[in-house]
């Protein structure tokens, strides 16, 4: 049964950081096509980032230089790093696993975690 369970979310300030978890079972981080998207208050969702079996990484422009998507593979976990944060960045983060840059594409969600950039 795959499963995908997000953590780490929370309340920061603008300019501060966090970082998500997304603890993976039934199925392999390393050997997987996995992403970050999220959902704004209001808005569809959004493709975020990805890593890639080959441990290629890809961001939205919005992000980059901002967000570092990363994995342990000995805890079967994905990670996203998050510095800098905006405003812009509030929304539910959710990891999933899927080819490609299309949310809606992916077949396995996990449950999202709320991230709120406030002062």
């Amino acid at each position: 049964e795959v499963q995908l369970v997000e953590s780490g979310g929370g309340l920061v300030q603008p300019g501060g950081s966090l970082r998500l978890s997304c603890a993976a079972s039934g199925f392999t981080v390393e050997s997987s096509y996995m992403n970050w998207a999220r959902q704004a208050p209001g808005k569809g969702l959004e493709w975020v980032s990805g890593i890639y079996s080959d441990g290629s990484t890809y961001y939205r422009d919005s992000v980059k230089g901002r967000f570092t998507i990363s994995r342990d593979n000995a805890k079967n976990t994905l990670y996203l790093q998050m510095n800098s944060l905006k405003p812009e960045d509030t929304a539910v983060y959710y990891c999933a696993l899927g080819r490609g840059f299309i949310p809606r594409e992916y077949k396995y969600w996990g449950q999202g975690t709320q991230v709120t950039v406030s002062s």
